[in-house]
């Protein structure tokens, strides 16, 4: 059995405004319905893996189990890393969970890429994990079919003959425009795909010679933890000494038995649109348009809009990436499309909300969105799904209604517990204790209206919380 150990952390800043720090593009659909998260899943199931196992951070625990359970993996495990230290702790953390397996295999990859034969990746696999059976750490490369500088290199002895696993010579970074082209006409290098293969006790073994530094904090943090609800929650404190350092560097260029499995097939790390325009085979006209999007003379370009009732119109258009949403609009040169990162930057300093807040909120009970925000009033639109218990809380600054649209609401008011349904309504005075949840089968919807001095959400006493959040 092979464990797959899922990476589910960063904030996928290249992809703004459709991924954002609050909800980040591994748990966006951006290719198809599923997210990008719920097709590494699908491609880690079957009777040669055993569950999977999810790193993840904090704010996404509930986002990483909700997409999981959608997929029927109800099995998952998900470590909640208090603090983002980069692969390597998290890397070195799975394998330690899985210490009582040592001769297990930890298949290692991320949440946010995008494999386009999933028979070839499997094949692939089988090859690494007969590399791995002799001790080899095993890399994944995948041929490359252009002069690509927005990705890391591995360079082989010689150009490979077949799919069967090769001794790694070196990683070599992301080069210039000039070295990419000689790397792919010497045909000896890989793209570095941030996939790995290796049993558990070899590479905790590599840990230990090249890395014994990390291997403490990680292994405190572990006995440190505790279960949280459907998650387990590293130490804080302990996981927080550990190095911040990414898994190449930390043990994959120090050590000797790294073997690499080529992999001939379509990917992407989804690294910017340019890459999202790559990967949704653009017309012979080389246009990708999503979504309510009307596009007159335009050629080369990405158009998306993520609101039905938001039509995004292109004329005349080449090269040129348009993405929009409710809150926030991107025009960008797609040669530029990298250089996206640099204006989240910006936004960040000029304390723009839309740089890291997403317009839908969710939250483990489901989520909510702002439909019209004034001063001293608030609309907002709420969904709850099945079972969804909001927290027993109460508001110093203002008071709500709430009109349910569509399923039942259970409502408690100060002492008072009542079912509300559709096309009816409820008023909640200011600082009365309150709480709403859904106790159908089928998700609620309704429209809350807020009046008061100050609307802000942390203007919230919670109570009681199903979800441990008081």
């Amino acid at each position: 059995m092979i464990h797959p150990v899922i990476l589910c952390g960063g904030s996928g800043t290249r992809l703004w405004p459709a991924s954002r720090k609050a909800y980040p593009k591994q748990f966006a659909p951006l290719i198809g319905e599923q997210s990008l998260y719920q097709m590494a899943l699908q491609r880690l199931t079957g009777p040669d893996f055993a569950a999977p196992l999810i790193m993840t951070g904090d704010d996404f625990r509930f986002m990483a189990t909700e997409q999981a359970q959608d997929l029927g993996l109800s099995d998952a495990r998900v470590i909640v890393e208090p603090i983002g230290r980069d692969t390597a702790p998290a890397i070195l953390t799975a394998a330690l969970s899985l210490a009582d397996t040592p001769d297990a295999m930890m298949l290692v990859a991320p949440s946010d890429h995008v494999i386009g034969d999933l028979p070839a990746f499997l094949t692939a696999i089988k090859a690494a994990a007969e590399a791995a059976q002799t001790g080899a750490l095993v890399t994944f490369g995948i041929t490359p079919d252009r002069p690509e500088t927005g990705y890391g290199y591995l360079e082989l002895p010689q150009t490979p003959d077949s799919g069967a696993a090769i001794k790694l010579n070196s990683f070599r970074e992301k080069p210039d425009a000039a070295t990419a082209q000689q790397m792919l006409e010497a045909g000896n290098y890989l793209w570095n795909a941030g996939i790995f293969l290796f049993r558990v006790k070899d590479i905790i073994a590599a840990f230990n010679q090249h890395a014994p530094d990390l291997v403490t904090p990680c292994q405190a943090a572990i006995d440190a933890g505790s279960d949280d609800l459907d998650f387990f929650r590293l130490g804080a404190n302990e996981y927080a000494q550990a190095a911040a350092i990414s898994f190449d560097y930390a043990i994959m260029e120090k050590a000797q038995t790294v073997m690499a499995v080529p992999l001939s097939c379509a990917w992407s790390d989804l690294g910017s649109w340019d890459a999202l325009w790559q990967t949704q085979s653009p017309d012979a006209d080389g246009m990708v348009e999503i979504g309510a999007v009307t596009a007159l003379d335009c050629t080369n370009s990405y158009l998306r809009s993520e609101e039905d009732t938001l039509q995004l119109v292109g004329l005349g258009l080449d090269n040129i990436v348009a993405v929009a949403m409710r809150d926030a609009v991107l025009v960008a040169d797609k040669s530029r499309s990298q250089d996206v990162k640099a204006i989240v930057g910006a936004l960040r300093t000029q304390k723009v909300a839309q740089a890291d807040d997403y317009p839908r909120f969710y939250r483990p009970w489901g989520w909510y969105e702002t439909l019209c925000l004034d001063a001293r009033f608030q609309v907002k639109r709420i969904m709850v799904k099945p079972g969804g218990v909001l927290s027993l809380q109460s508001h110093h600054h203002r008071s709500e209604h709430w009109i349910v649209v569509a399923g039942t609401a259970e409502v408690t008011i100060g002492k008072d517990t009542k079912l509300v349904t559709e096309n009816e309504g409820v008023y909640i005075p200011l600082g009365t204790v309150h709480r709403l949840s859904n106790p159908g089968k089928l998700p609620m919807y309704l429209i809350e209206v807020q009046t008061g001095g100050y609307l802000g959400e942390d203007d919230i006493t919670r109570y009681e919380d199903a979800y441990d959040r008081t």
